[in-house]
């Protein structure tokens, strides 16, 4: 997707290309329809950035204020390098859209797919054509409601609230210094309050706009004209409130509003103006002065936006999220008319155009939408969220005493077959128990590799604190849920691919971990650490450039009868076994895939997945039913700086390069790695060092793996959005 980005440091805006948002529980997923231009607060924004970097310092002394205390704890060195790391980087514009839910979140009820919501925050509500928006910073549009005049939502709640801080009256007379954008939305909430208003504004243009839309006189500041008026309003007494809209360094506005008050009169400050106050002004007249924080109540509270927890309207009547639901409501019943407000409408893809004419001079106005392009195939691709990984709270894992002793969930054909009899034979290793759904498959499973007991008990198990790791050798449908138990039950876990079905599915095993502070996970995908591909890639060497690979699965039919065809419980026979190949790509390539593009041919399982990578590298997977038998099952091809690395089903390995390198042909049976994941994995558990495979590794291919599915059903590419 698109979105409106700024360079601080150099000043350099951008329409860039980025990755989808994914839509996390507790919020929805939303198309732009409209954004609103802050010609106020966003251009300060983008002249700060053109500026030099005296200018930029003298301009947030409040930051320089930071830097100085970051030299003094760092050091000057490392505290220039993390400045200009930060100020050398893109950072959004917008805050204030209209547009339509095209994803809900978890734990979301009061919208759903397809409905028109207004969407506040500088963090969510940006300049792009998708966002992720919390529950508390958006709320449906009422029908009838233009999306572009629903795009002002935002600013209007700012207004709203500024007005709300002045605790305006029926027949109360005030000032609104500043008639741009802000000053507009509050002239009209007071005079829709029962409030004569007066405007002061040097630009005779903003004037006229403020007395159209409902202030009794307006004028500039400097001139006899406001004065008059008020006095003329008030019998001389002074205003009851003044309202601060305005921006800038001249201290004109704050003289003004002293000189203008009545006596314990409250000056409201809105904008971003210079404050020094003549004392004497303000002490004789004991004036009230109040600043108003943005959209209310929740502003800056991350608990209230980001989590999603309202405050109780007994105790906080006017939130930030009522405040935007009340504006939406004035314009939906006629009570503010914000069309008048609009000077420019352009199209999304001319941003860098409109914000450059803004600064320049060249388009004078009150408020700019952007309109964005209709729906198109791509625009409306399906998107899978890869979760971040949590952060672990609990203490690192601690080394155990020997043996290790293990548990299997599960032991059918793959646990019995290519696990057992690897960790039977393994010194420094107890098989401990053994949990299956039937008796006698524990049963089995006990006398052939020698578990000190057999049970269809789980929770016994999982609260047996003698075992130190759990094997998740299932049926697919329930890996998950089987994982999850075992984090919280603070139990090291190895679960056999895959580790999800579904995008809920692995948001609960990371919430999982989130809660139990236990991150000692291991998913079976073992190919990365055969021998043979291990030492094809250290021949390979190190690649500077971008690669492409191909991997060819020779899969083959299914008997009539096997469980993998049971799609409905348990997923299609890529969602069970596609991770195996997606890790070993990402593994080869040294990055976690950002799109992946599925097609398939009608009438069969045949697949063809395309991954690319953050440096340009792609692999195409492609995994077939329908190819012949005597073929072999896996052949990859790997080809990047003028080397090309081939590996034949895992008995013989190639590379060439300026020198060429060729394997023996192994004489013994295939070899794909699950040995030495195994032996990997126990001597993590052991030592209590990190897990061979990092946690991110394992979310990012689950993810891209569940992204098939999307794809095939979207027909575009599937952006992979990283979670924050």
């Amino acid at each position: 997707m698109k979105q409106v980005v700024q360079n601080y440091k150099s000043g350099e805006l951008a329409v860039l290309d980025v990755p989808v948002p994914g839509c996390k529980p507790g919020g929805v997923l939303v198309r732009s329809a409209c954004s609103l231009i802050s010609t106020g607060t966003e251009l300060m924004k983008v002249s700060e950035a053109g500026m030099s970097m005296v200018g930029k310092a003298r301009s947030r002394p409040d930051q320089v204020a930071k830097v100085m205390q970051s030299v003094a704890t760092n050091g000057v060195g490392a505290t220039y390098r993390k400045v200009m790391g930060k100020l050398d980087s893109y950072t959004p514009l917008g805050y204030s859209l209209c547009g339509v839910v095209e994803q809900v979140g978890t734990g979301i009820d009061d919208v759903k797919a397809g409905d028109l919501v207004a969407c506040a925050g500088n963090e969510h509500a940006l300049h792009a054509e998708l966002n992720w928006v919390p529950k508390n910073l958006y709320v449906p549009v009422p029908d009838g409601l233009a999306p572009r005049h629903a795009a002002f939502g935002t600013v209007g709640a700012i207004a709203m609230q500024g007005v709300r801080r002045g605790e305006p009256q029926l027949g109360d007379v005030a000032l609104v210094i500043g008639l741009g954008l802000i000053g507009q939305l509050v002239v009209q909430l007071l005079a829709a309050s029962g409030v004569r208003v007066v405007g002061a504004d040097p630009d005779p243009a903003r004037c006229g706009l403020a007395a159209r839309l409902g202030a009794a006189a307006c004028g500039d500041p400097a001139s006899a004209a406001v004065e008059g008026a008020v006095a003329e309003l008030t019998g001389g007494h002074g205003v009851d409130q003044v309202y601060l809209a305005a921006g800038g360094g001249s201290n004109q506005p704050v003289e003004v509003a002293a000189r203008l008050s009545r006596d314990r009169g409250r000056v409201v400050d809105i904008g971003k103006c210079r404050l020094d106050l003549p004392w004497n002004a303000y002490y004789e007249k004991e004036l009230d002065v109040r600043f108003s924080r943005s959209y209310g109540p929740g502003r800056y509270d991350p608990e209230y936006e980001l989590e999603g927890r309202d405050y109780p309207i007994g105790y906080v009547r006017w939130t930030e999220r009522r405040n935007l639901a009340c504006f939406l409501d004035l314009m939906a019943r006629g009570r503010v008319d914000v069309e008048p407000l609009v000077s420019h409408v352009a199209d999304f893809d001319d941003a860098v155009e409109t914000y450059q004419r803004l600064k320049d001079g060249d388009l004078k106005a009150v408020a700019v939408l952007f309109r964005y392009p209709e729906h198109t195939a791509e625009a409306t691709a399906p998107a899978v969220t890869v979760p971040a990984a949590p952060v672990r709270t609990a203490a690192p894992a601690r080394p155990v005493k020997s043996p290790v002793r293990l548990a299997f969930i599960g032991a059918g054909n793959y646990a019995t077959s290519m696990l057992l009899p690897h960790l039977a034979q393994r010194d420094g290793v107890e098989l401990s128990a053994v949990v299956t759904t039937t008796a006698l498959s524990a049963a089995n499973a006990k006398r052939k590799f020698g578990f000190a007991e057999a049970t269809t008990d789980l929770d016994a198990v999982l609260g047996d604190p003698s075992v130190d790791a759990v094997f998740v050798v299932t049926r697919h449908s329930s890996h998950a849920e089987l994982t999850r138990k075992a984090l919280l039950a603070g139990k090291t876990v190895f679960v056999e691919k895959p580790l999800a079905l579904t995008e809920d599915e692995l948001t609960g095993v990371l919430a999982a971990v989130e809660e139990s502070g236990n991150d000692r996970i291991q998913v079976g995908f073992n190919r990365r650490f055969a021998p043979l591909l291990q030492e094809a890639r250290k021949r390979f060497g190190d690649r500077t450039g971008p690669a492409s690979l191909r991997y060819l699965v020779n899969a083959g039919q299914l008997q009539h009868g096997s469980w993998y065809l049971h799609q409905g419980t348990e997923g299609s026979r890529f969602a069970g076994e596609g991770g195996h190949f997606i890790d070993t790509a990402s593994w080869l390539l040294g990055a976690d895939p950002v799109s992946v593009y599925a097609v398939a041919p009608p009438g069969n399982e045949d697949l063809q997945v395309v991954l690319r990578y953050p440096d340009g590298s792609t692999a195409t997977v492609s995994y077939v039913t329908t190819g012949s038998p005597g073929f072999p099952k896996e052949t990859l091809d790997l080809v990047a700086d003028g080397k090309v690395l081939r590996l034949d089903d895992f008995v013989r390995a190639s590379v060439y390069g300026r020198k060429k390198w060729v394997s023996s042909r192994l004489p013994k049976a295939r070899d794909k790695g699950q040995n030495a994941e195994l032996a990997a994995f126990v001597k993590a558990v052991r030592t209590g060092g990190p897990m061979p495979v990092p946690l991110e590794s394992l979310v990012a291919t689950t993810a891209a793996t569940l992204a098939v599915r999307a794809g095939l059903a979207g027909g575009a590419p599937v952006t992979l959005a990283r979670a924050r």
